[in-house]
Formats: C-alpha cells, structure tokens, sequence
C-alpha cells in the first residue's frame, strides 16, 4: 500500500502514468504475489495520514507500507517535531497491522531558512533508525534542480519524471518483498 501525498497520487498527470500505477506494473511483473494499493491523496499532511491509516490497514491489509507523506507539513511550514510525531504513529499502526515498512523521505526548498530545513530533512532518516524500517532518503533525488521535470508549480513532477521516482522507492522496497 502507497500511502502518500500527491506526490504519490500522480497530481496533474495521467494516473495510469505516475509513478505508483509504474510500481504496480512492475511488481505484477517482478513479484506476481503482491499487488499494489495507492491509498495516497492530493494534499495529505501527516496529520490527516495518521488521522486515516487505521482505516485503511484494516481494509488493505498490506503486507508492505510505502509511507509518503511530509511534504505538505514542511510547506506550510508545520513543525518538525509534530511531524515526527504522526509519521511514527503511522510508522508504529502499520507495524502493528503486520506490514513492513518503508519511509519515503522529502527534502525542502532553502527558502524555509536552514534550522528548519536541516531539521525536517533529518526527521526521516532518524525515524527509519528508530523504527527499524527501509528508508528512501530523498525521493526526487537527482533531479530536484531540474525544472524541465517538474510542472509550472514547480512541485510537482512531470510525467518525465516519475520513472524516476519509481527508481528510488523500489531499490528499498525489492527487499522486502519476499
């Protein structure tokens, strides 16, 4: 189950194009006993996620959490340590429900000033120590400088991009899937 933000909900492309309907095309090839859920949407906060995950653990049952979300906190500018708070309730009910777990991390523009950026970008990485789980450290890694992947908005990646992101979220998730 990919439980993210738009980033994940193929926001301004063809759903059938983003990055999680590439992973579930992959894994019905690579890995035909799982199947992929996208329980992602446009805008999530980690607040709303871990407002919402119990009810879809209990309905997707998943074997293996894609967890993605942030992202809308450090833009609005939320802080860190709430964040924190929610990822690892989500983190702890996903491990509870028997899934593994993966953590997706984001990383933020320099114009939120440097306490606040180096503090949300080092949030992932400390959780998936603490909890134990796979990480991806930055999932548009490589190409965040690039403006020719990414929309108008300047947040969103292009079509372009998302076999890209599909890259990142798999090298952590291969290994877990048994």
């Amino acid at each position: 189950m990919v439980f993210g933000d738009s980033l994940s909900a193929a926001y301004g492309i063809a759903q059938a194009r983003g990055w999680v309907a590439l992973l579930a095309e992959r894994v019905k090839r690579e890995q035909p006993d799982y199947s992929v859920v996208n329980a992602s949407i446009s805008g999530e906060t980690t607040s709303g996620g871990a407002a919402r995950i119990a009810r879809s653990l209990q309905q997707h049952r998943p074997a293996v959490v894609v967890l993605e979300l942030g992202a809308n906190d450090g833009l609005r500018g939320l802080p860190v340590e709430q964040m924190k708070k929610n990822l690892g309730t989500m983190i702890e009910q996903s491990q509870k429900a028997g899934a593994r777990v993966v953590l997706v991390g984001m990383k933020l523009p320099p114009n939120y000033g440097p306490q606040y950026t180096q503090a949300f970008e080092a949030a992932y990485p400390e959780l998936a120590k603490r909890y134990k789980t796979a990480l991806v450290p930055f999932l548009l890694e490589d190409f965040a400088e690039k403006p020719d992947l990414f929309q108008s908005d300047r947040i969103h990646p292009t079509e372009a991009a998302q076999p890209l992101m599909l890259e990142r979220v798999w090298r952590a998730l291969r290994p877990l899937l048994k």
